[in-house]
């Protein structure tokens, strides 16, 4: 039995990314290694249906700190915690671990999802570059080992951080479960109504920030002919990147063909399932989970051909230059012209999406696990 600690403000307060990444990774780790005690570290916690189990859960010990400043306590002050519960092993979530784990002589591995601020530095602000600049290479040069969600985020820890490729280990992420259950026509037909859908529609889901690149979706819709501009369903929360699409829609009048939804985490299987093509041609993502909730979905991907997207799509993505929004047009116009190869996409999507499972990945993370707190730094057996 491991005694895990890990990083759970993410878990307990983001619900897009960095917050699935965490609830879906302890889900399945509870449920394949029930026998480990696990502890979940955060400086505050929300309560909603998508944190419910691990607040009432026996698998899961929930601390918060006790008095002062959460900030603090993250970062410095739960290593007095971590030395009380006997932690033999933290994870540290999303791109940062406390300070002084190496001296308290607690072992620590520390995920990588992506190096966006590195990679873009004119999309952040300054002072945000420099303390994630901070956060991450501390935690890469101190944890004893470094876990990428890509061979793509691999590489740029490597580039940016100077740090040698054999502590790394790429472990890929999963989605929750609920994107592997087809729904019914009922439940299809009882969403419609709730969310106001169109019969047919095509679909993005994401943060509705810059680099997710829906603008390049909107300039795509305009360059459509008549015959196959279905509506777009957007999911996703924005703010002054939203306003600069809306306006850009309604200059082009096309307010009747873009429908902004909320969904909640329950229906949005049902809304990925429904829909005729799904679009995510970012300019750069560490992984991108939606692309592998609409393969489980067997729905057919339109994404990028840079970073992590070919990575995360496979052979199941028709990928495009997410600079050309004609490139997103014409994949749209072949999916929804050519049956053969939609499915085409769809069958070798689902396919590829297999080794994405809870299963294999709870298995591979927990033999690093296993190696790190006995000493070695040994890459795990790859997934066969």
């Amino acid at each position: 039995m491991l005694r895990i600690g890990y990083d759970a403000k993410r878990l307990f307060n983001n619900f897009t990314g960095l917050g699935n990444y965490s609830r879906t990774l302890l889900a399945n780790l509870a449920e394949y290694y029930p026998d480990n005690a696990y502890f979940l570290y955060s400086p505050k916690i929300t309560k909603n249906d998508e944190t419910h189990f691990f607040l009432n859960s026996a698998l899961f010990n929930v601390q918060l700190p006790k008095r002062g400043s959460g900030a603090y306590w993250r970062s410095i002050g739960v290593k007095r915690d971590l030395l009380k519960h006997k932690i033999q092993l933290f994870h540290g979530l999303s791109h940062e671990i406390p300070m002084g784990l190496d001296k308290a002589n607690i072992r620590s591995i520390v995920t990588i999802h992506d190096l966006t601020f590195e990679r873009f530095p004119e999309h952040y602000p300054l002072i945000d570059r420099k303390i994630y600049g901070f956060k991450f290479r501390y935690a890469c040069r101190h944890a004893d080992h470094i876990v990428a969600i890509s061979e793509h985020t691999k590489r740029d820890i490597v580039e940016f951080y100077g740090i040698p490729p054999e502590k790394i280990t790429v472990i890929y992420q999963s989605c929750h479960e609920r994107y592997m259950v087809e729904k019914s026509q009922k439940t299809f037909e009882g969403l419609r109504r709730r969310y106001h859908l169109p019969e047919k529609y095509l679909l993005t889901v994401g943060s509705i920030t810059e680099r997710k690149n829906l603008m390049g979706i909107i300039r795509a819709l305009e360059q459509l002919p008549e015959s196959y501009r279905l509506p777009l369903v957007v999911v996703g929360q924005g703010g002054r990147y939203r306003a600069r699409v809306e306006e850009v829609i309604q200059k082009s009048r096309m307010q009747h063909l873009v429908h902004f939804i909320d969904v909640s985490f329950d229906d949005l299987p049902a809304v990925y399932q429904k829909a005729s093509a799904f679009l995510y041609p970012s300019f750069y993502e560490g992984f991108g989970i939606p692309i592998l909730e609409s393969l489980f979905s067997k729905t057919p991907v339109i994404t990028s051909n840079v970073s992590s997207l070919p990575e995360a799509g496979g052979p199941g993505a028709h990928l495009v230059d997410p600079h050309r929004p004609e490139e997103i047009a014409a994949g749209v116009e072949k999916i929804l012209s050519d049956e053969a190869y939609r499915k085409g996409l769809v069958e070798k999507g689902y396919a590829y999406a297999q080794q994405f499972r809870g299963e294999p990945l709870s298995h591979k993370m927990m033999d690093l696990y296993k190696q790190v707190v006995g000493g070695g730094h040994t890459e795990p057996e790859p997934i066969t």
